[in-house]
């Protein structure tokens, strides 16, 4: 891989310890992938936040780095394991709360923001079109290669963190105008019924894996969008699409491609995994849980019109509604309406909260976490799939 003068002199180590290792990750990186030089980027938004998914192990290595380390660009985190402020009401023990405590302080002391939400395009993090990202949390990644038209592979939390010190990331993948492209056609036919984008997503993740499709028949509003990319790349490996007259590579993505495949898409398909989401029909949910991705402003007020007028059920579920820092404040009368019936949770989520001390069955709205939460690795949970109305009317009445 080709480097300048100044790249050279930071893998020889004269800029430090902390940007040696970062520089020499950022290398082996792109030598593996083929990238020919690194890229400048504006920003980088970390994984590996939640101690549940990162353990002692994962903290440790972060002290270590954090020795050394400084970002060198706008950095952000993914959502953490608890609600810093509301950790005992989620069920989270004392000693998970502690270890959690430490990760935020060491990426702290790296210069990290602690932003710790999958929307930071919807909090003032929002990348211009053509800038080239180092982002990881995989519904991120794809609303911003696919919404924004920015440029980002789905980086790892250690790869990550290097371009964040470093300020550089391999030129490879989707930093290429060649890989940008469609790779398959998308054609959904709803039969004039509301488009379930979650499981839109699910389905063609199953279908396409790693394809870059391009979407026509839908009109997807941004919130849409969020939830259709994270499905996708949770069911499959899709980081970017393009969606016909919306998003803003859609024109050009079928530029010199030769005739592609094409998945049709009815309205019964797409009730066919919307069932197939729900893993059993139990006696009981212990947890209505909504919010993965982050809910947007507008999402938050919808789930507060939803349940005004209405009372909470007796022996219903919890509710979770899970949404960044800066947006819980923005919707001050909507979560006071909210937390008549459960709690706004901030800087976490379902998936990477230890949900399994609270619920064994949690319904949700994210085709995301539909294919998450049951998984041994994550959350072992039974999962009931449905609209938010539907699921509101577990807990109100």
């Amino acid at each position: 891989m080709r480097l300048s003068a100044d790249e050279e002199a930071i893998l020889a180590g004269e800029g430090g310890e902390g940007r040696r290792w970062a520089m020499e990750l950022l290398v082996a990186l792109g030598t593996i992938f083929g990238a020919e030089d690194l890229v400048a980027i504006a920003s980088a938004q970390l994984a590996g936040v939640s101690y549940k998914t990162i353990g002692d192990w994962g903290l440790r290595w972060l002290q270590d780095v954090s020795r050394t380390s400084v970002v060198s660009v706008p950095t952000f985190l993914n959502p953490a394991g608890m609600d810093p402020e509301r950790w005992e009401l989620m069920g989270v023990e004392r000693e998970f709360a502690a270890k959690q405590r430490s990760i935020l302080r060491t990426y702290n002391r790296m210069g990290v923001e602690l932003t710790c939400t999958c929307t930071p395009y919807l909090i003032g993090h929002l990348p211009a079109f053509g800038d080239h990202l180092a982002w990881s949390e995989s519904s991120a990644v794809s609303y911003a290669n696919s919404v924004l038209g920015a440029r980002t592979n789905r980086e790892g939390g250690p790869s990550a963190l290097a371009a964040a010190v470093i300020g550089k990331t391999p030129r490879y993948g989707l930093h290429l105008d060649r890989n940008r492209r469609a790779t398959a056609i998308v054609r959904v036919d709803a039969d004039g019924a509301p488009v379930d984008y979650g499981s839109l997503g699910v389905l063609v993740g199953r279908e396409l894996g790693m394809s870059v499709p391009l979407f026509t028949g839908i009109a997807p509003r941004p919130d849409d969008m969020k939830s259709l990319g994270a499905a996708m790349a949770a069911s499959g490996a899709v980081a970017l699409y393009h969606v016909e007259g919306t998003t803003p590579e859609a024109a050009t993505a079928l530029e010199g491609a030769a005739r592609l495949p094409t998945l049709d898409v009815t309205q019964r398909m797409l009730s066919e995994v919307r069932e197939s989401l729900t893993e059993t029909i139990p006696a009981r949910v212990d947890l209505v849980a909504l919010g993965c991705p982050h809910l947007s402003l507008e999402e938050v007020e919808e789930v507060a019109a939803r349940l005004r007028g209405k009372r909470p059920r007796r022996d219903g579920p919890l509710l979770w509604v899970c949404t960044s820092k800066e947006v819980k404040k923005r919707a001050h009368d909507a979560v006071r309406t909210i937390e008549r019936f459960g709690r706004v949770l901030t800087d976490t989520c379902m998936v990477v909260a230890p949900v399994e001390s609270v619920a064994r069955t949690t319904a949700t709205n994210s085709g995301k976490a539909a294919c998450y939460l049951p998984m041994d690795a994550f959350c072992s949970q039974r999962v009931v799939y449905g609209s938010t109305a539907e699921l509101l009317d577990l807990v109100a009445e």
